[in-house]
């Protein structure tokens, strides 16, 4: 029997239920590049996500793209602690294939996780890896909620900062980054999507922002060189373009990232690890 579930996702959780719905709709191609079982439930469970169409219309490819980059990117750190910060509707600690010990921490505000709980109840889901789910608000002292949760900063960690950054004020991102090098190891892990200005102000994305401005979700920063910036930071990066992206998985380069319909405007997939 199923449990009544707490509201639907609503204001910025909103896009959780868009990108679990670009997970559930690659479920149907022949070659996929990853396996989601739980994608469709989830958004089932979540009301659909046809609010958000014409943005997953524009953008569903990157999405497909950039979550097997960062499947990729946790499963080849192999570390024992893995966090995804603003994990949303992600399923990666039940659909992937973790090394045993590995510890998997989700945090996100407390609403949003409440709703995916009981979803995953009525899915009869079952992690892979030991999960642990930290309700908190990344805006306050998440640290302290994630220590306190059993995150040891003195052990090397996976972080994953998945369509996080553009949503928050500069400050607000840079504290985020502060906290997640202060509490890593040396040869922690971090990967990471932000924007550029220039990606920002595309025309194409205009719709997109009086959409998700409607939803007091607004994009409200930006960041022209990502391996500086993680640099400054204590981290060594290297960015990985969609056009490569696409090419390794022989899939077509999505429109909102190709160069030759947005010229210099970029999607920043970054990975990191930790030098100081």
């Amino acid at each position: 029997m199923k449990r009544v579930l707490q509201r639907p996702p609503v204001g910025v959780a909103r896009t959780a239920v868009l990108i679990a719905a670009a997970r559930a709709n690659e479920q149907r191609h022949l070659r996929r590049l990853f396996d989601d079982p739980l994608a469709a439930g989830l958004v089932e469970a979540a009301g659909s996500a046809n609010d958000l169409n014409g943005v997953r219309t524009l953008a569903g490819e990157h999405f497909v793209l950039r979550t097997r980059y960062f499947d990729d990117q946790l499963l080849s750190s192999a570390q024992p602690q893995v966090v995804i910060l603003a994990a949303g509707l992600d399923t990666r600690a039940f659909r992937l294939t973790w090394p045993p010990g590995t510890t998997l921490f989700e945090l996100d505000l407390p609403d949003l996780l409440e709703f995916k709980e009981d979803a995953l109840h009525d899915l009869l889901a079952r992690p892979a890896c030991e999960r642990v789910v930290v309700p908190c608000d990344l805006r306050e002292d998440w640290a302290t909620a994630l220590i306190h949760a059993g995150f040891d900063p003195k052990r090397p960690t996976a972080w994953l900062l998945e369509g996080l950054f553009m949503f928050l004020p500069p400050d607000a991102g840079e504290q985020i980054l502060y906290w997640v090098s202060a509490l890593s190891a040396p040869g922690s892990t971090l990967a990471l999507e932000h924007v550029n200005r220039e990606f920002r102000e595309l025309p194409q994305m205009r719709a997109v922002h009086e959409r998700f401005g409607r939803m007091d979700a607004r994009w409200q920063s930006d960041v022209e060189d990502p391996i500086e910036w993680l640099a400054g930071h204590g981290w060594h990066a290297t960015v990985t373009h969609q056009v490569d992206l696409a090419a390794q998985h022989d899939r077509a380069v999505p429109a909102i990232t190709d160069p030759r319909k947005v010229g210099d405007a970029r999607i920043w997939l970054a990975s990191a690890i930790r030098t100081a």
